[in-house]
């Protein structure tokens, strides 16, 4: 089921944002203070604690403002390390 189908879809958590493009850190501030990392690709990654999902939304607006590329978004699961690699991540079956 998806987290809107149960009504969990408010819950706050650690999100990855991933832009095409070097920010300077002095953008901290006006992403909510999430950090900044300009990785060697070319892309800057805003990582951190988000609230809710209106959150979530105003932070990608704040995005789209700038005009830089959305490459992704991602939930951290506080449970499991966070790791680059796409073979560490196993696929969910769903139920049929």
């Amino acid at each position: 089921m998806s987290d809107m189908s149960t009504g969990h879809h408010h819950d706050s958590g650690q999100y990855e944002i991933r832009l095409k493009g070097h920010l300077d850190s002095r953008w901290a501030d006006w992403f909510d203070g999430l950090s900044l990392t300009n990785e060697s690709d070319g892309s800057t990654v805003l990582t951190g604690p988000v609230v809710d999902q209106a959150a979530l939304h105003g932070l990608l607006h704040k995005v789209r403002d700038l005009g830089l590329p959305l490459l992704a978004v991602t939930r951290i699961d506080p449970i499991q390390p966070h790791t680059s690699t796409s073979s560490s991540r196993q696929p969910r079956k769903e139920a049929t």
